[in-house]
């Protein structure tokens, strides 16, 4: 097996620069800027701008409020635990929340909520893998690796799009 290549592209949105890493050309990283579990910039790989063009097209029409459901291949590491939250992460339908609560008992562990936060806040691919719509019990905004500020617009950009679609 030959060594993996990793690159990286740099996408402008909203929500300020974008990076996202790829593995062999498949999307394993989006990161905000100062992104609390980022990874160190030497990891990125070399930068690509045309690289991952359909993250990236995808993640414009996610922006303009046109797409609600990502169609991209994606590779993270990480332990099997983690593995199952993210994969029900992207569960979680456009434009709606569960607590983190209710997340540990869609894994089937009820009582891990803190567990289930920790590996929700270690997810590699924000936004594609929705980590932004868990929230706390009192329906708070708890953090979130971008910036909870950034959570509360993506948060908002759902709502507002998935009203004007039901509207």
């Amino acid at each position: 097996m030959g060594a993996v290549t990793v690159t990286h592209t740099v996408l402008e949105s909203p929500l300020g620069p974008l990076t996202l890493r790829a593995h062999d050309g498949v999307l394993s990283g989006l990161y905000m800027t100062e992104h609390r579990h980022g990874p160190a910039a030497e990891t990125l790989g070399a930068r690509d701008d045309d690289g991952l063009p359909a993250a990236r097209e995808q993640l414009a029409a996610y922006f303009d409020g046109e797409l609600t459901d990502f169609d991209l291949a994606t590779t993270a590491g990480g332990t099997p635990f983690q593995q199952r939250v993210w994969a029900a992460l992207r569960e979680i339908p456009y434009g709606a929340t569960v607590t983190y609560g209710e997340l540990a008992a869609a894994i089937g562990q009820p009582t891990a909520v803190r567990a289930v936060g920790l590996a929700n806040g270690r997810n590699p691919i924000s936004i594609v893998v929705p980590c932004h719509r868990v929230i706390g019990s009192t329906g708070s905004l708890t953090g979130y690796g971008g910036g909870v500020e950034r959570k509360r617009a993506l948060l908002d950009l759902e709502s507002r799009s998935a009203q004007r679609r039901s509207g």
